[in-house]
């Protein structure tokens, strides 16, 4: 599906050199291409539903990895807040027994 079609070799086109009206050298034709060479690889063809399950996968693991880092990043607010409460309490307390309550 996705391989480049080429036309056979016996049916190249030939260079065409139009006439010329001066007495200057002809036009070379230019030279032929090399061969391309033809992989032996098996092509991957992707039927209809072949490609709905492959972009249902990919959804999914979208999906999976969102949560795994929303997650994360709750975690790590909440761990953050916590221990900013904590410094507030302990700075309360230190301070209530410098001034001997």
């Amino acid at each position: 599906m996705f391989t480049p079609k080429y036309p056979p070799r016996d049916t190249a086109p030939t260079a065409i050199v139009p006439p010329s009206t001066t007495d200057a050298a002809p036009i070379p034709s230019p030279a032929q291409a090399a061969p391309v060479p033809v992989s032996n690889r098996p092509t991957v063809q992707l039927t209809p539903g072949s490609a709905l399950a492959l972009a249902a996968g990919g959804g999914a693991v979208v999906l999976v990895v969102g949560a795994v880092l929303v997650s994360l990043l709750l975690a790590v607010a909440i761990t953050g807040v916590s221990v900013a409460v904590v410094a507030v309490v302990l700075r309360l307390l230190i301070n209530d027994m410098h001034r001997g309550r």
